[in-house]
């Protein structure tokens, strides 16, 4: 009997110290995976840093910071995957069944799922082709507005009202970038068909000038105003065109206080800025004789009948 039970108290002795050290093993794969994490990230954070400090220009610094983002996570995925793999075999747990599995399951979940992969390679190429950067004004997927994130999922956008957008990667076809390098504000101002086009062009000249001098709105501009001259023939008035070559995200602030500038000097040089207006025409007949318009007999009934109504 004695000897029984020190047979079970030596099993469940041994149980116990295989329990613990498979604790012990699960601890210091845990510990092991959130150093390996810790260090990843601070290597990159350091890489990060380092190669922003080589960079001056802010839109090189804005895409480290997104390519930063994205190996973070890629790193955080990688370390998770390992380590859990680890866990489940000390735990006894066969992996390659779970894999094999993963993979029918992975196979049967792509066919559902095209969508979702196609976010995560269209998100991989526009940040590796340098396409949008977290700070950019872009129009994608239909919507406009400021990159607030850029993710290998989705680009979050927030428009001029402050609505937040959230578009698939999948979904964007093509980028129109307005933040790269430079811009143009296009400016197109309507005057009089009776104005002399070459006074007017020269008025917006010297409005772009002014412009160009003043120490708040010079450092935006890049060049001179360029002077494109007639652009269209509208209903109303005679379309004349200019444009400003100007820092990122700045042609909407030049262009709106250059047409208050324009306004002031077409109002000082006498420059009409026509509005909408109609003109009547009576017709013609074949035999070249219009009918008249009395227009004189119109007014005369028009103004007794004024006059009537100032009497009761």
């Amino acid at each position: 009997m004695n000897e029984l039970l020190d047979s079970i108290h030596a099993a469940r002795g041994s149980e116990w110290a295989a329990l613990a050290g498979t604790g012990m093993r699960i601890l210091v794969i845990a510990l092991l995976s959130l150093a390996i994490l810790w260090l990843a990230h601070k290597m990159i954070r350091t890489f990060r840093l380092y190669v922003s400090r080589s960079v001056r220009s802010s839109e090189e610094i804005k895409r480290i910071e997104t390519l930063g983002r994205v190996f973070r996570y890629i790193a955080s995925v990688v370390v998770a995957l390992v380590a859990g793999t680890l866990i489940l075999g000390e735990l006894g747990i066969s992996v390659a069944p779970i894999l094999g599995a993963a993979g029918v399951i992975g196979l049967a979940v792509g066919f559902g799922a095209q969508s979702l992969i196609k976010d995560y390679f269209n998100g991989f190429f526009l940040l590796l082709e340098d396409q949008i950067r977290q700070g950019d004004v872009v129009e994608v997927g239909g919507q406009g507005g400021l990159v607030e994130e850029v993710t290998l999922r989705y680009v979050r956008l927030r428009d001029y009202d402050g609505n937040v957008h959230f578009i698939p990667n999948g979904s964007i076809v093509t980028v129109i970038n307005k933040s790269r390098g430079f811009a143009y504000a296009v400016v197109d101002v309507g005057v009089a068909y009776r104005e002399n086009a070459d006074e007017a062009l020269e008025v917006m000249r010297a409005a772009g000038a002014a412009l160009k001098a003043d120490p708040v709105f010079g450092p935006k501009i890049l060049q001179d105003v360029e002077i494109v001259g007639v652009e269209n023939w509208a209903d109303s008035a005679v379309i004349l065109r200019c444009r400003f070559k100007v820092a990122p995200l700045e042609q909407w602030n030049v262009r709106r206080e250059y047409l208050k500038r324009l306004k002031a000097a077409f109002d000082a040089a006498g420059i009409e800025i026509p509005f909408p207006h109609l003109t009547v025409y009576a017709g013609e007949p074949k035999t070249g004789m219009a009918p008249p318009f009395r227009l004189a007999g119109e007014a005369r009934v028009i103004e007794t009948e004024r006059t009537a109504g100032r009497q009761t």
